[in-house]
């Protein structure tokens, strides 16, 4: 009969040890997530304003952007800084898990 690989200690190991990069890249990408939308709120309110007030007090705003130019100009720039931001954060949390993953195994450079 075959003989169960899965069941070796370091087999067990290596799964275990795969399973805690899962987890850290799990928290990694969902506080990502979190910073990108919070970024994006703040964009949506930072380019919402000056776009409404500029569309009612300049003429050619008000002749040249209707509805849709200005929900575009508004979600481009949300989006823009949610992917900015969520990739930032996601390399700085990989940066860090690295240097901790480098200290902890005795490789620090």
């Amino acid at each position: 009969m075959a003989k169960n690989v899965a069941q070796s200690p370091l087999e067990r190991s290596s799964l275990s040890h795969l399973d805690h990069k899962l987890a850290m890249a799990k928290r990694c990408s969902h506080e990502g997530v979190l910073a990108g939308a919070k970024a994006a709120a703040v964009a949506t309110i930072a380019t919402a304003i000056p776009t409404l007030a500029s569309v009612r007090m300049l003429p050619w705003a008000r002749a040249n952007l209707n509805h849709t130019a200005q929900a575009l100009l508004i979600s481009t720039v949300a989006g823009a800084a949610y992917f900015i931001v969520a990739d930032k954060t996601v390399l700085a949390s990989a940066r860090r898990n690295s240097f901790k993953q480098a200290s902890l195994s005795g490789f620090e450079s």
